[in-house]
């Protein structure tokens, strides 16, 4: 599985100010997240989970190849297995979760099981927060825009809610096309949502997110 925009974007702006112990990464693909948050933090236990066999395989092996190895593993499971009977709490849950609602199918299942919503559909992955979630934990994902006020309103439900809230465009001329959202259990009185533009033309990447994301490109 291809390293997406989106990943990276999740892994470098998810909000650790709460000096987490414990992470747990829903739907890990490749791991990335797991990695860039054993890269940005001092977290001992992190947990990922993906349920695909060949995504989970990779993952293994991205993490046991990474000089985090010893803070990082991979269950092979769906979030409904994983949360029957849960053990622990986590002090941040990740996920870039599927995200295709539409009716369209492509020839490739495992693609479909990872991009498409009816895989881990997002009242799924807020009940496991909310269950998950430790108290002063924080809860991040990288969603389509025009999903953002159903997913805030699904965590206000379970009494979670927007600390951060970042829009991201792909240039300065396109529209907003992805919502990064962090929630706590408690309501923040006012909460301004912030915007990040990626580049200002064909691979020219914006002063803003370079600095976001220069800690983990190789050449930026």
């Amino acid at each position: 599985m291809k390293i997406g925009t989106d990943g990276v974007l999740l892994g470098t702006w998810c909000p650790i100010d709460n000096n987490p112990f414990s992470v747990l990464d829903i739907g890990a693909g490749t791991g990335i997240l797991s990695l860039m948050l054993a890269q940005r933090s001092k977290a001992q236990q992190i947990d990922a989970l993906e349920i695909d066999e060949s995504a989970y395989e990779q993952c293994v092996e991205n993490f046991e190849a990474s000089p985090w190895s010893d803070r990082l593993f991979c269950f092979h499971a769906g979030l409904d297995e994983f949360i029957e009977e849960p053990e622990d709490e986590y002090d941040i849950i990740i996920s870039n979760p599927p995200f295709y609602s539409e009716d369209f199918k492509t020839d490739n299942s495992q693609r479909d099981l990872a991009r498409f919503q009816d895989a881990m559909p997002f009242e799924e992955l807020v009940a496991a927060a909310d269950l998950l979630l430790s108290e002063n934990g924080i809860f991040s994902v990288i969603i389509p825009f025009k999903e953002e006020d159903k997913f805030i309103e699904l965590c206000a439900e379970v009494e979670l809610y927007p600390v951060k809230v970042t829009r991201v465009k792909g240039a300065y001329n396109t529209p907003i096309m992805r919502s990064l959202l962090a929630f706590k259990r408690y309501e923040l009185p006012v909460l301004e949502a912030d915007e990040l533009v990626i580049e200002i033309r064909r691979h020219e990447y914006t002063d803003e997110y370079i600095n976001l994301t220069k800690d983990f490109y190789l050449k930026m």
